[in-house]
């Protein structure tokens, strides 16, 4: 219900960039359900749940292979490592991700090696990946960005005869397809369950899916304190396991995630219509590309001079839309990779650029022309 402020201003209600409670209010008597099991079992790391949920989240990927972890950067490291990435080797990346794809290259001991995206997708340039091996590359990450997979074929197609693997960073498309294939089904790809995902747990949590029965057994083997059966160590590992009440949790969001993305698409079509007059650009999907809009964002370009977007965000908060930004810096750009260095104009534009509208599969049609009321507003002189 709307109310009206001190001044007798009448004030919308809030929206936010992701709804977690209307989530949880589809999923809460299924969630209680499957905390009961675990209990009852006592099965708080591994067990039936986990067990249970990898084979139904390997179903959903078209893949023969999921291997639970603690959380999305593990998962990267740990199909990076599975893949013989390690000390000495380079892995080539796109500038424009989250820190975590970096952060889980470095973890390896491999170096990270940036690359621009694309201008138009913001999905990694696969001209500047190619162009960007050495002797020493060992692996590819694209990051299937947003909502959409990266045009991995392309990929794939430059490296015929080459020793060099792709491992997928899917974190953020649980679900997308391109030429109706998805992440992993051709080699081995990452994703996080982190809550605010298309696939959220209520902690962090994250999985390995691929089809190869060797890399699967080297990943569950590594997260696993390095064997696969107790006291038994064959190699190096960590402590990156799946634990019973997140799989719980990701098994009835999992049931629903086929329709919540569906309904994704439908909101993200509604602000492409919307949108069609306001001054932004909207976001470009991918010949051959299946969204699932984890992010739905717009350019608030600077016309050549200093951005306009962190004004625009402010309005939109201000008027409480709980609009944001992803990714504010690019990995070469923060303190922690300043030492790789590069120029990506690219990423950096997006940084400057990019403003993420609420998306979420309950959002209604009055909640998504409130946003676009607002932004409309926010971006008048």
């Amino acid at each position: 219900m709307d109310q009206a402020n001190g001044r007798g201003e009448l004030i919308m209600p809030r929206i936010p960039l992701v709804d977690l409670a209307a989530a949880h209010a589809e999923v809460a008597e299924e969630v209680e359900a499957g905390f009961k099991r675990v209990i009852a079992d006592t099965a708080f790391v591994g067990g039936a749940e986990v067990a249970a949920f990898e084979r139904e989240y390997a179903a959903f990927s078209g893949v023969p292979h999921c291997v639970g972890v603690a959380n999305g950067t593990d998962a990267v490291e740990l199909a990076l490592r599975a893949v013989g990435v390690g000390p000495g080797a380079e892995v080539i990346l796109p500038a424009n991700t989250f820190i975590a794809t970096a952060e889980a290259v470095a973890r390896t001991g491999a170096r990270p090696v940036l690359v621009d995206c694309a201008a138009e997708s913001y999905l990694i340039d696969v001209d500047a990946a190619l162009a960007a091996i050495t002797p020493a590359t060992r692996a590819i990450v694209p990051v299937h960005l947003y909502g959409q997979l990266a045009p991995v074929e392309r990929l794939r197609a430059g490296l015929a005869g080459r020793d060099i693997a792709v491992v997928e960073d899917a974190a953020q498309a649980q679900g997308a397809t391109r030429y109706g294939r998805g992440a992993g089904t051709d080699g081995i790809a990452a994703t996080s369950f982190y809550p605010g995902k298309n696939l959220g747990a209520y902690g962090d949590a994250g999985a390995v899916v691929t089809a190869d029965a060797g890399l699967a057994t080297a990943v569950r083997t590594l997260g696993n304190h390095g064997g696969l059966q107790r006291y038994v160590h064959d190699v190096v590992g960590v402590n990156s396991r799946l634990d019973g009440l997140q799989a719980a949790v990701l098994r009835a969001k999992l049931a629903r995630l086929a329709a919540w993305n569906g309904m994704r698409r439908a909101a993200a079509a509604r602000y492409h219509a919307l949108l069609e007059s306001v001054d932004v650009l909207r976001p470009a999907v991918l010949p051959g590309n299946e969204h699932v809009w984890h992010i739905y964002c717009v350019r608030v370009c600077g016309d050549g001079g200093p951005t306009r977007r962190d004004e625009v965000l402010a309005r939109l908060n201000a008027a409480g839309v709980a609009a944001a930004v992803h990714y504010p810096v690019p990995v070469h750009r923060t303190p922690a990779f300043a030492g790789l260095g590069g120029a990506f104009p690219n990423a950096e534009q997006a940084a400057a650029e990019l403003l993420s509208l609420p998306i979420y599969p309950q959002i209604t049609s009055d909640q998504q022309e409130q946003v676009v009321a607002a932004l409309r507003a926010a971006l008048a002189d």
